[in-house]
């Protein structure tokens, strides 16, 4: 055999597409981020248990009847029960009344006073505390405080109504006020997590861009319409949608002012009637029932909004 028939390093050693896989690789990346992975599962157990376990049980019990400690099927008869039922419609009215009081009230108000305190120079961050102050104090103690303001006695309204000489009202006893007092004492509770938010979009517009307007002879109106809302596009979709999902599912501000119901049933919510179906009635399944159509309306509610703001961008 010749010298140039010998195999060669290179002739002998198969050629190779792909380095070989080291097992060892993955073992050691596990171990560098076990503690990574380890909160990461924790997260996920604490998702799974406290937030899509109960939506998947709720959806079951939908359509479950609970009977003397036995669970049968009842197919579609509890949302046949629950649409058949007068407080059902009354507590839908009711809770798109507030969603609307408070849109005008708790997503507008908010922004405005996020583009008044974009002005101040001086005492920003004392300001900023000031308008959270009320987020960090327990929402019951919040209610309790607006209900002893709204006493038709001796609260700190009818008071000040009766000052400047106006007519004092029955602000949680009349069926004419009793939802609109909720929304005010909820706007108030809930404003100051909005107004930062808005405050921080409004710190991120461009200065030239309002220096171009007042050079173009813009006033503070224009300079809002034209230079603010379309900069903060994006937030202000965001908060609107947030805004509309927490106010369909108030049940705090209502529960503990006027016990729920209100009036004549003025300010009893779909979240307050499920409430009453699963601890008053003891109707499990017109409860999930309820529950049901309140989380099919906002995920469609939702997806439609979502649809819309993206052909919006386009």
């Amino acid at each position: 055999m010749s010298a140039s028939t010998l195999p060669t390093r290179e002739t002998a050693r198969p050629p190779r597409s792909h380095p070989l896989p080291r097992p060892r690789g993955f073992a050691r990346a596990l171990r560098r981020n076990l503690t990574a992975h380890g909160f990461l599962i924790g997260a996920v157990l604490c998702f799974a248990f406290f937030s899509w376990y109960p939506m998947v049980r709720e959806f079951v019990l939908a359509f479950q009847k609970t009977k003397d400690g036995r669970t049968t099927w009842a197919g579609w008869s509890n949302l046949r029960y629950v649409f058949h039922d007068p407080a059902f419609w009354q507590a839908w009215r009711n809770t798109l009344l507030f969603t609307g009081l408070a849109l005008v009230l708790g997503f507008v108000l908010p922004f405005l006073v996020a583009v008044l305190l974009n002005e101040f120079r001086h005492g920003q961050g004392y300001l900023r505390l000031l308008v959270y102050l009320p987020v960090m104090l327990p929402p019951v103690a919040s209610v309790l405080l607006f209900k002893y303001f709204y006493d038709p006695g001796y609260g700190l309204f009818n008071r000040v109504f009766e000052l400047f000489g106006l007519q004092q009202q029955q602000w949680l006893q009349s069926t004419h006020t009793a939802m609109l007092s909720v929304v005010i004492a909820a706007t108030w509770m809930n404003m100051g997590s909005a107004t930062l938010v808005y405050l921080a979009a409004l710190q991120g517009i461009p200065g030239e861009l309002y220096e171009a307007a007042e050079l173009d002879g813009a006033g503070l109106l224009r300079k809002i319409w034209h230079v603010t809302v379309p900069q903060t596009r994006l937030v202000l979709s965001l908060m609107f949608l947030m805004q509309i999902i927490a106010t369909m599912q108030v049940f705090t501000e209502p529960f503990l002012l006027t016990n729920g119901a209100g009036p004549e049933g003025s300010t009893t919510t779909v979240v307050y009637l499920i409430y009453q179906y699963a601890f008053n009635f003891n109707n499990y399944g017109g409860a999930a029932a309820l529950g049901l159509c309140l989380l099919v309306l906002l995920a469609g509610f939702s997806a439609v909004y979502v649809r819309l703001s993206r052909d919006g961008d386009q």
